[in-house]
């Protein structure tokens, strides 16, 4: 199981629900991906998206400011 790192921090919605998924068909099924954003509908976006796309949303992390640390499982 791999852990990747996207940096989608200055992007607006809806560019980095769409860096996700011009990634995703490269992420192995168990592989985990850290999307780091500061977009105000960021996490609501990607709760969305993995709901949509059967994703496991596994954790949210408070980075300070409007940074926030998003994991979920392929």
């Amino acid at each position: 199981m791999a852990t990747e790192v996207l940096d989608t921090l200055g992007l607006k919605c809806p560019q980095p629900v769409l860096k996700i998924a011009v990634r995703a068909p490269d992420i192995k099924p168990g592989d985990i991906l850290e999307i780091l954003g500061d977009c105000p509908t960021f996490e609501k976006d990607i709760r969305i998206w993995c709901e949509r796309l059967g994703k496991v949303f596994l954790s949210i992390k408070d980075e300070g400011g409007d940074k926030k640390r998003i994991q979920i499982q392929f």
